[in-house]
């Protein structure tokens, strides 16, 4: 069983940065995806940023290109998010994901909240 378990989350001023992580326990995460998802007040769940643990190829969504950074350490299995420049729109609870590749994502963490306050 995969475990998730997010931490970093808080309240921040509108230009300000958070680093979440996403400490992973289970099976070996080779072949994996790992990264994260959020959901705002009143809207679907969205897809952010994705790694593969193997080969570190990444993802992003278009509206947090060039202010979030994922990465990973596979030595931890710990999935990181620094997010730089935060706006408003950022407001969410983030999720942290994890799942083969073929099928990601398959596990999801309880979430932590980030507040951007204008």
């Amino acid at each position: 069983q995969v475990q998730l378990v997010e931490s970093g989350g808080g309240l921040v001023q509108a230009g300000g940065s958070l680093r979440l992580s996403c400490v992973a326990s289970g099976p070996p995460f080779v072949g994996y995806a790992m990264g994260w998802f959020r959901q705002a007040p009143g809207k679907e769940r969205e897809f952010v940023a994705r790694i593969y643990t193997s080969g570190g190829s990444t993802s992003y969504a278009d509206s947090v290109k060039g202010r979030f950074t994922i990465s990973r350490d596979n030595v931890k299995d710990t999935v990181y998010l620094q997010m730089n420049n935060l706006k408003p729109d950022d407001t969410a609870v983030y999720y942290c994901a994890a799942g083969p590749v073929a099928a990601y994502p398959q596990f999801l963490g309880q979430g932590t909240q980030v507040t951007v306050s204008s």
